[in-house]
């Protein structure tokens, strides 16, 4: 039976459709691609896959900067990546992603380690959380050494662990550095900062260039009662609002630097902001930084990495890692 006689459940445009024969068609996305494990042609940047978890199914992308006699003994900050996609779309190992995060530790030379967590709506949220924590917990188990991934045990230094992510991506950043906050990580290791891109956050009540009547009805509000149908307290549970009802203090947030980055056209450009001021007004002791490019829409910089705003992120991101 075609998709075309086929009842429709739901449907999130542009995103993603749902059959009532239980079907999934998504409608954006990018195709599969594999990693480049003896270096890109074009980045000289090495990648691989690993499985973290076979039940729950839980996997990554792990990209290494080209080494040279200058470099090869050196070891490298681990940046744990989490895609965006509205907790429904895109992979990590979509080529999307690799060409971005490829590009991206091509220039700044870190160790990526880019997360293939589960997805709504055959695995609603909490699952992606989940899955994004056990990752985090497995980067830090490495440090251990002994039978380890030799990637992270010879390139990378597990003093300078950052995590990152866009869009719904950054709303697990945020809710991952939460976590660390008042859970330890295996052999002690820490969170030293974190960045959240154009992130996915939301209220009930409208703030900023938001429109009070359309709101309630508009996609990321709509996506979000999608992904968590079981969720308490709708658009303003913690995890999507964190200065929600019975929301913990984000003076609690787990690492000791921020960077939040925002887009002057981006629908969602008024939520970093606010997270921002949130931050600053919670009495956290680490330090934050926004960043901001003007005339630029959400994610652009993954979709046009060639441009010179991408670049420029690029190099802020650097010199809040290298900082």
């Amino acid at each position: 039976m075609t998709s075309a006689t086929k009842e429709v459940a739901i449907e999130l445009l542009p995103l993603i459709r749902v059959y009532k024969d239980g079907s999934v068609e998504r409608l954006k996305g990018t195709p599969i691609v594999p990693p480049s494990p003896d270096q890109d042609p074009e980045t000289g940047v090495s990648s691989k896959d690993i499985s973290i978890s076979v039940n729950p199914s839980i996997s990554a992308r792990l990209y290494l900067p080209k080494l040279t006699s200058h470099n090869q003994n050196q070891k490298f900050p681990i940046l744990v990546y989490f895609h965006g996609g509205g907790f429904c779309i895109e992979s990590a190992f979509s080529s999307l992603y690799h060409c971005y995060l490829g590009n991206l530790v091509s220039q700044i030379n870190v160790v990526v380690v880019s997360i293939e967590y589960r997805l709504a709506p055959e695995h609603p949220l909490p699952a992606a959380y989940e899955d994004c924590w056990a990752a985090l917990q497995w980067v830090a188990s490495q440090s251990a050494g002994n039978d380890k991934d030799p990637w992270l045990i010879n390139s990378g230094d597990f003093e300078r662990i950052f995590i990152g992510g866009d869009s719904a991506g950054g709303n697990i950043v945020h809710n991952i550095a939460m976590r660390a906050g008042v859970e330890s990580l295996p052999c002690g290791v820490k969170v030293l900062g974190a960045y959240l891109v154009h992130p996915y956050f939301l209220s009930s009540k409208p703030i900023g260039s938001e429109s009070k009547e359309v709101h309630e009805k508009s996609l990321p509000s709509l996506v979000w009662n999608f992904v968590y149908p079981s969720v308490t307290g709708g658009v303003d549970n913690p995890m999507i609002n964190p200065e929600g009802p019975g929301a913990p203090s984000l003076a609690g947030l787990g690492c000791d630097r921020l960077l939040v980055c925002v887009a002057g056209k981006d629908l969602i450009r008024d939520r970093g902001v606010w997270y921002v001021d949130m931050v600053r007004k919670s009495g956290w002791k680490g330090e934050i930084e926004l960043f901001e490019v003007e005339g630029e829409d959400h994610v652009f910089h993954i979709f046009n990495i060639e441009t010179e705003n991408a670049k420029d992120m690029a190099k802020r991101l650097a010199s809040f890692i290298f900082k």
